[in-house]
């Protein structure tokens, strides 16, 4: 079901909807700050799965996790590097996404992560409203692996069909440039993926992290 969220009265149907959704296990599509999103409860293995299977990726591609707050942060990790602070405090919510340690006592598989979790609070109030009911959610590109992203809810229905239980419409991607990745695991902070988020923005913030090319 598709809902176009530019309308108050289906907007709010359509969250519901997508709540809903996502606490029994199922998939949405969701608009944020960059592209469309594919989401599914973090800490429901199944619906990870399912998220994994509707894009045709395995599980050495484990999904990003959304958060409706910078809080919610805290309670995924074993402890925080100053400089993730700093980075979050200074672009988080945007087109920033941390990779940082995950706390071993959480129950979730979201693929091979190795112990670690990419993590991003985005800028979009439909992704937000969602995210503060839902709690922390997988959230992919709504595009089947090697497709373009989607920039409408619409476009990823094409691409994904039936998979996903709601879809919700907020008009084209103002910004479809994919969020900027920094790994914070290591010593020495280091850029993955360049982004929305350039290097020269951020090393305004943590002056000795490392661009790609490094």
């Amino acid at each position: 079901m598709l809902y176009d969220c530019r309308s108050l009265a289906e907007r709010d149907r359509g969250i519901a909807a997508a709540i809903e959704a996502v606490k029994n296990g199922e998939l949405v599509v969701l608009p944020t700050d960059t592209v469309y999103g594919i989401g599914a409860d973090a800490f429901t293995p199944y619906a990870v799965t399912a998220l994994l299977n509707a894009k045709g990726r395995g599980r050495s591609m484990p999904p990003p996790v959304l958060v409706g707050s910078r809080h919610t942060l805290d309670g995924l990790v074993f402890t925080l590097p100053s400089a993730a602070r700093d980075l979050v405090a200074a672009f988080w919510p945007g087109a920033l996404t941390i990779v940082v340690e995950h706390s071993p006592s959480l129950q979730w598989d979201l693929g091979d992560t190795a112990g670690t979790v990419a993590v991003r609070m985005p800028m979009h109030p439909v992704a937000l409203e969602v995210l503060r009911e839902t709690g922390p959610m997988a959230v992919s590109s709504a595009n089947k692996t090697g497709q373009p992203a989607a920039t409408t809810a619409e476009e990823a229905r094409d691409q994904l069909g039936y998979s996903v239980r709601a879809y919700l419409e907020a008009g084209t991607a103002p910004d479809p440039v994919p969020s900027t990745i920094v790994d914070l695991t290591g010593e020495i902070p280091r850029v993955l993926r360049e982004g929305a988020i350039p290097l020269e923005k951020l090393r305004e913030v943590v002056p000795d992290i490392q661009g790609r090319e490094a």
